[in-house]
């Protein structure tokens, strides 16, 4: 059997429990594991260790601070990675209309429907229209896949202008909100225009919290950090996505950090749980494995020391030339109009770091003709805008061959 597809073991559940006692929780917690390990037959989630929550943010609700992201293909009939969230806690799952093709939704509404877990789950989706209608359109599509009559986050998907957060867009908002369709409205961001983005949300009392691309790399951002304390001040509340910072074609054969008990991807995540300013990060758990590791990692009460923070920087240093920011205004201004640098290496990123090349070349496929051809394009230019010194040339050609 393969291993996603079951539920923790024993022994793993008790390393799990064994690793956030050692943190500081309560000594109840690792033979409360143990026992509810032991009757599996009945899962009771009050015996079983939970996730931490925050306040997100003006929507006034408790939210863990892991969250279940939803890009990936789901098993359809009834995908056990959901049940096994929801037993520690991880009770808010992420999704949206363009998710695997529609299938994300699907598979979420098949086991909120199997399981009888609905009040139980918060539910975020998201679309990509922005017009009113389009707004709706999608909804209503989503509300039938998801088997339900409203969603608790309704986001704009993958926002880039301001313009879209338009007098027109909060009506429907507030309209949909009326109708019980949507409990809370924002949206989500991740290229260039992301700090714009946060300043704007921190404006406008009709944006509930906002998901956004925020990791290791992100720390030294002034323009940044002064958007985010913007919105934390207003009480907008914010959702950390991308939190892996992974790099572009980078086989990272480093499991754990020095002298550190978490492997790299638990601190990366410990990093941005200690920003008070976040309420929490979507993850990316397409395996029991992830999920098992995200969770010991979240239910560690321990901080990051001096020293894993620095290990942290130094990995974000030694592999920084191999990182696109999606900073598309500096080196686009080299590029013919239509060339999408930024698009292009997030899609190879899925295929190399996130091994995830069935996705990648799906979202590779949608992209227009004029988008897809780089044939004759000269990047140097590009290269040598690029703060963090991408290879541009290199990995764009990469990208057209592997994801052709």
């Amino acid at each position: 059997m393969n291993f996603s597809d079951r539920k923790m073991t024993r022994r793993e559940m008790l390393k799990m429990a064994g690793l956030a006692g050692v943190a500081g929780l309560t000594r109840v917690a690792l033979p409360a594991a143990a026992r509810a390990a032991d009757a599996e037959a009945k899962p009771d989630a009050a015996r079983l260790p939970q996730v931490p929550r925050r306040t997100l943010g003006r929507t006034g609700q408790n939210i863990p601070i892991l969250l279940m992201g939803g890009s990936m293909k789901f098993d359809q009939s009834f995908d056990p990675k959901f049940a096994e969230a929801l037993r520690f806690g991880v009770n808010y799952f992420d999704t949206a209309y363009s998710y695997a093709g529609g299938t994300s939704e699907i598979a979420i509404g098949n086991f909120l429907q199997r399981s009888g877990k609905r009040k139980e789950t918060w539910i975020t989706t998201k679309c990509e229209k922005y017009t009113p209608d389009g707004m709706v359109e999608m909804l209503n599509t989503s509300l039938e896949r998801l088997k339900t009559d409203h969603v608790d986050m309704f986001f704009l998907h993958g926002l880039k202008d301001t313009r879209d957060l338009s007098p027109e867009a909060a009506q429907q908002a507030d309209k949909l909100k009326k109708q019980g369709k949507i409990r809370f409205f924002g949206f989500s961001c991740h290229d260039s225009t992301v700090a714009e983005l946060l300043n704007t949300a921190a404006r406008l009392s009709w944006i509930d919290a906002v998901m956004f691309r925020y990791n290791f790399r992100e720390y030294g951002n002034k323009e940044l950090n002064v958007a985010m304390d913007a919105c934390h001040k207003s009480n907008v509340g914010l959702i950390a996505m991308k939190t892996q910072g992974s790099a572009v074609s980078f086989d990272d054969r480093v499991k754990k950090l020095e002298g550190s008990k978490f492997t790299r991807q638990q601190a990366v995540l410990k990093a941005v749980w200690g920003d008070e300013r976040i309420s929490a990060a979507v993850s990316h758990m397409d395996t029991l494995d992830k999920m098992k590791d995200n969770i010991a990692a979240a239910l560690d009460q321990s901080k990051l020391g001096a020293a894993e923070h620095e290990a942290l920087q130094r990995y974000a240093q030694s592999t920084d030339h191999l990182y696109c920011a999606g900073c598309d205004h500096l080196c686009g201004r080299a590029l013919p109009a239509g060339v999408q640098v930024g698009t292009m290496l997030r899609y190879l990123m899925y295929h190399d770091s996130y091994d995830e090349p069935a996705r990648a070349r799906e979202l590779y496929a949608q992209l227009s003709p004029e988008t897809r051809n780089i044939e004759g394009v000269d990047f140097a230019r590009a290269s040598a805008l690029c703060p963090h010194r991408v290879d541009i040339a290199k990995h764009m050609q990469r990208a057209a061959e592997v994801l052709a």
